[in-house]
């Protein structure tokens, strides 16, 4: 797997750690947030791919400045690694959805120290910066959260925006192109579709997520949304019929 910088702001910064080779499981994106020698790592992605992600935030920070780690909702591909990153480092404290803690145990490490996310989400600094812990019910899980960084102006929208796309994908969807949203955007619309099982909680969520300032939309699944490409996603979110068996 491959490390990029999201954005940088001196001591502030946004990795993307992705995978550009065909496996056997769905690819993942893992984030990294630091600041000031802190960081918080976001999705750390499932026991199969751990040690390609281990090596990629190697060589992006330490992995012992790892304070925290995030987990927007419960499934495998997003912290079925839980037990081998609580091995490394038994000091990551990890923000789990409330509804979800006693599942998310079951994928180990009982001793793990779990902050539970309320229902109406939370804040949570790293390195003195704010973060804020923000609801994404039923997009697609019935507890989900993603996390807004106000002054980088990145959202991590975990399953929303996230793009099946073939190998060897960029991290970014080029915002000097208008026209790839389109291109990029033929890869999102079943995902979005079959996976996401709410109208009503869509468009909560749009209404909501349409009042910050984001330049960066980071999703779990393929390529990230810069720019322009931000609001073009959320007016075509906003306008998707979701939760359709039959989608094509």
């Amino acid at each position: 797997m491959k490390s990029a910088p999201v954005v940088q702001l001196g001591k502030h910064r946004w990795w993307i750690i992705f995978d550009q080779e065909e496996r056997r499981v769905i690819d993942s994106n893992v984030y990294l947030m630091e600041a000031d020698g802190e960081a918080l790592i976001l999705d750390p992605g499932g026991f199969e791919i751990f040690p390609q992600v281990f090596a990629g935030v190697a060589e992006t920070i330490r992995p012992d400045a790892i304070r925290a780690a995030f987990v927007s909702h419960q499934d495998p591909d997003i912290a079925s690694s839980l037990p081998l990153w609580s091995a490394c480092n038994d000091q990551i404290r990890w923000h789990v959805p409330k509804l979800w803690d006693g599942f998310i145990r079951h994928y180990g490490a009982l001793d793990a120290t779990f902050v539970d996310i309320p229902d109406e989400g939370m804040e949570i600094r790293i390195g003195g910066k704010t973060l804020q812990i923000l609801p994404a019910h039923y997009l697609h899980s019935s507890a989900n959260f993603h996390v807004y960084d106000p002054v980088a102006k990145v959202l991590f929208s975990g399953d929303v925006g996230a793009a099946l796309l073939p190998q060897g994908h960029s991290a970014f969807l080029d915002r000097r192109r208008p026209e790839a949203f389109d291109e990029h955007i033929a890869h999102a619309k079943y995902f979005h579709e079959r996976w996401m099982p709410s109208n009503d909680a869509k468009r909560e969520w749009c209404a909501r997520v349409g009042q910050l300032d984001i330049e960066y939309l980071c999703p779990q699944h393929g390529a990230i949304y810069e720019g322009e490409h931000v609001q073009r996603f959320l007016q075509w979110f906003d306008a998707l019929p979701v939760g359709r068996v039959g989608a094509v």
